[in-house]
């Protein structure tokens, strides 16, 4: 039984490690394909003269590679060997956590503000 643990985790030790770096990367990737994209979209809109925000299209794209990001570190709590790892672990979730609320916060915001503008209240509504 000791040995085939010892095999086990000869196993998921390297499976950890490839999985969590490989989310790593693809968070970066999109990360800089999402910041290209709002990048582009951004000057096309303003050589048209037409409304973007930003905000949401490049929050989405960060959203999304936090949540992979934050994925690769549990991931890697299989690999820890000792409290301080873990309490680094810790802080680096919470701190990714916490901007991926303030992300999807400001993205919300930022649809709520289009979407006011785009259909502002009529008098009717003002008044009830």
């Amino acid at each position: 039984m000791e040995q085939f643990v010892i095999q086990y985790k000869d196993f998921l030790y390297p499976l950890a490690e490839i999985s969590a770096y490989t989310l790593e990367l693809v968070g970066i990737l999109i990360i800089v394909i999402g910041s290209l994209r709002a990048l582009v979209r951004l000057v096309q809109c303003l050589i048209k003269r037409q409304p973007f925000h930003v905000v949401v299209d490049l929050g989405k794209a960060l959203s999304l590679a936090l949540e992979l990001k934050m994925g690769a570190e549990i991931i890697k709590t299989v690999v820890i060997h000792n409290l301080e790892e873990l309490a680094i672990l810790g802080v680096v979730i919470v701190i990714r956590a916490l901007l991926s609320f303030i992300i999807h916060w400001e993205i919300r915001s930022e649809e709520r503000e289009a979407a006011h503008k785009a259909d502002p209240p009529t008098e009717d509504t003002e008044q009830s």
